[in-house]
């Protein structure tokens, strides 16, 4: 006879089309019966770490959160203890406001080993979406994508160009190359500035480890292209002060970020805990406020269609070397990365999440 919790939990999921130990792709088999009350206590954090436990399986997990964001349970997540507390710290402290505090998401999540991202990302180790409406593979979306950038930014030879969240340099050394730009690029990824720099040997191309808050050269163009979500909304003002004053009057900048379709003041508690610590997704509302006087809107995409497609691609490649990783890192961890691929491609899927492609000119 099945629990109380049991019967609550099939009852929820039910309303998403998902079945307990049933047939379907998108069907939860469960190995544990502790999976019950340990999501219904602790919502997204539970069902993430009971996934990583091997407590329950499901054959296709982009289509179960598909299912899941659609019914819209993981907002059963902001109503336990910890999402509660999230929101509290968040409210009550600025959680990137210190250096070592921001450097946070750069030793537990991008600094993890550059060996994983090079087979799991394309030729050029670009970290974000690729543009995928003319390609065939993810290398060519990738090159695509920077090729947009570039041609956004009207880039011509000799231009002084920052990127801020440089990764690995994908971007810098695609616009020295293919369009002759000097590019300074900062990072607070150790591992990330050291690759990079060796990629980008003999071009105009300096990339370091500094806080983009202590930048305070002139350019003829800004770039940043997925470190927005880790500014914590308390330092959206400074952080497009910081990219004016970088600026001269009609400068433009490129920011490309995720971003969530209501306000909110604290991320998902399983992605804070396991994927990006201190991490935050903006607003349309939050980057309108942030940006007023300071930069004109010159144009706004959302490309959530082609960041599915690149986190399946990315998720193909990983996979492909499933033994590898978990002999140098562990089975748990290679079930967590799965579980952070597939269920944000399902969140860039079912709208549930955004990724905007935007380009400023400064005033």
């Amino acid at each position: 006879m099945a629990s109380a919790l049991e019967a609550r939990a099939r009852s929820l999921l039910a309303g998403a089309g998902i079945e307990l130990n049933g047939p379907g792709t998108s069907d939860i088999t469960v190995h544990n019966p502790g999976f019950y009350g340990r999501v219904l206590r602790h919502g997204s954090l539970g069902l993430g770490e009971s996934y990583m436990d091997s407590w329950w399986d499901c054959p296709n997990l982009d289509e179960l959160f598909c299912r899941i964001f659609a019914a819209k349970l993981d907002r059963m997540s902001s109503r336990n203890l910890r999402g509660m507390a999230l929101l509290l710290v968040s409210a009550l402290s600025n959680q990137q406001k210190t250096k070592a505090r921001s450097s946070q998401v750069a030793l537990r999540h991008y600094d993890v080993g550059n060996d994983l991202f090079e087979a799991m990302l394309d030729r050029r180790m670009v970290y974000t979406t690729g543009l995928w409406e003319h390609a065939a593979d993810l290398n060519e979306a990738q090159e695509a994508k920077l090729d947009f950038v570039c041609r956004k930014l009207e880039l011509a030879p000799g231009m002084r160009v920052l990127d801020i969240g440089c990764g690995w340099g994908s971007f810098a050394k695609f616009a020295a190359e293919k369009y002759g730009a000097r590019v300074d690029g900062v990072t607070l990824s150790k591992e990330q500035a050291a690759l990079g720099q060796a990629q980008c040997a003999g071009l105009p191309v300096k990339l370091q480890v500094e806080d983009y808050r202590e930048v305070s050269e002139r350019y003829d163009r800004v770039v940043s292209l997925g470190m927005f979500e880790h500014v914590g909304y308390k330092n959206y003002r400074r952080y497009f002060a910081t990219a004016q004053r970088c600026l001269a009057p009609g400068g433009k900048m490129y920011l490309a970020t995720i971003g969530s379709n209501h306000t909110v003041h604290s991320t998902d508690p399983w992605i804070e805990r396991y994927i990006f610590p201190n991490s935050h997704l903006p607003s349309i509302q939050q980057i309108g406020a942030a940006i007023e006087d300071r930069f004109a809107l010159v144009e706004w995409q959302n490309w959530a269609s082609d960041y599915d497609r690149t986190l399946m691609a990315w998720y193909t490649n990983f996979a492909a070397q499933w033994q590898r990783w978990a002999e140098r890192y562990s089975d748990r961890f290679c079930r967590m990365w799965k579980f952070y691929l597939l269920s944000s491609a399902a969140a860039f899927r079912s709208k549930h999440l955004q990724v905007w492609q935007i380009l400023l000119e400064a005033i």
